[in-house]
Order: C-alpha cells, then sequence, then structure tokens
C-alpha cells in the first residue's frame, strides 16, 4: 500500500482532534483498497459476505445519512433516496459489486468531504441535529463525530483482515 498515513496531533481544540482522528479512520479504509480490482473488491472472507466495496459503499451511506440528512437535515441524495431498506437492509452491501472500485472510492470521499463541510458550518459540538434519532433525542455535533470516528474505526478493522485475506497486504 503507497503513502504515509498522517497521524494527527496529540494536542488540539476538541473539533480540530475530533475531525483528524475520523480522518485518519478514513484514510485507513481507502488505503486498504488501493490497487484492487472491482472482482477483489467483492471478495468476501467467508462464512462472512462482507466486502472490501460493501465497506467503501456502506461508510459513504453512513457519512451522508448522519452528517447531512440527520443531523443538517438535508434531503437524502442518490443513489440512496428512494431505497426501500425494510425490504433490502443491505442494499449498500449488495450492490456494491456493481460499482467500478473507482466509482466506489470517489463516492466516499466526496460523502466525507461534503461531511467536513457540514462540521465546517456548524456553529460548534454541541449543535443538535435537525433529526432525532430513533429514541426521539437530537443528538449533537461532538456525538456524531464521535460516533463517525467509531464506526469508520471498527470497519477498518473489518478492512484490514479483508485486504490480508485478498493478497496478503498487511499494515496500515
Amino acid at each position: 500500500m503507497s503513502g504515509v498515513r498522517t497521524e494527527p496531533t496529540s494536542s488540539g481544540p476538541e473539533p480540530e482532534l475530533l475531525t483528524r482522528y475520523l480522518d485518519v479512520q478514513r484514510e485507513t479504509v481507502l488505503r486498504k483498497t488501493e490497487g484492487l480490482t472491482a472482482t477483489q473488491l467483492a471478495q468476501a472472507l467467508a462464512p462472512s459476505a462482507l466486502t472490501l466495496g460493501g465497506l467503501l459503499h456502506h461508510l459513504a451511506l453512513v457519512e451522508e445519512t448522519w452528517f447531512e440528512v440527520r443531523f443538517a437535515g438535508l434531503p437524502q441524495r442518490a443513489p440512496w433516496a428512494g431505497i426501500d431498506w425494510d425490504a433490502d437492509p443491505d442494499w449498500e452491501f449488495r450492490t456494491a459489486a456493481e460499482l467500478d472500485p473507482d466509482q466506489l472510492r470517489t463516492r466516499y470521499r466526496e460523502a466525507c468531504d461534503r461531511s467536513r463541510e457540514v462540521v465546517a458550518r456548524a456553529s460548534g459540538l454541541d449543535q443538535l441535529s435537525v433529526q432525532p434519532r430513533r429514541n426521539g433525542e437530537h443528538f449533537s455535533l461532538r456525538w456524531v463525530l464521535l460516533h463517525l470516528l467509531e464506526e469508520t474505526a471498527r470497519h477498518a478493522g473489518h478492512a484490514d483482515l479483508l485486504r490480508e485475506a485478498i493478497d496478503g497486504s498487511v499494515g496500515e
């Protein structure tokens, strides 16, 4: 895998630290997909059906849903708008194999860029979401940054295992 991942500084303002640590995890996931073909991105590690392509597609959905739709109140965009999630709850994982590797990476990068824009426009970490969570509570920007950091890091771990199974590549 190419390039050196830039680690965040060990001190600084909370918003900067949260976004930098999230960016490290985002970059880790992207690096795990570098140089792979569509077939390799669609390769699962039995008995799981999870794939690197599916992870990229899922994380693009997660970025857009939490930052743009739920936090900022923006409308859901294509390709997510109009999906019957009750009928096909794994749509983004299932359909990732239909997309070109560059499409998957670009979609994820663009979703991350738009998330950064939402964060930059926010009044601060205590700003509450436009849409509530299922329990009716509105969440803060701090909460969504921590949630995305946790989810992205968890999937970066999955990506580590998948990439090693595909071609033996290990490391960041």
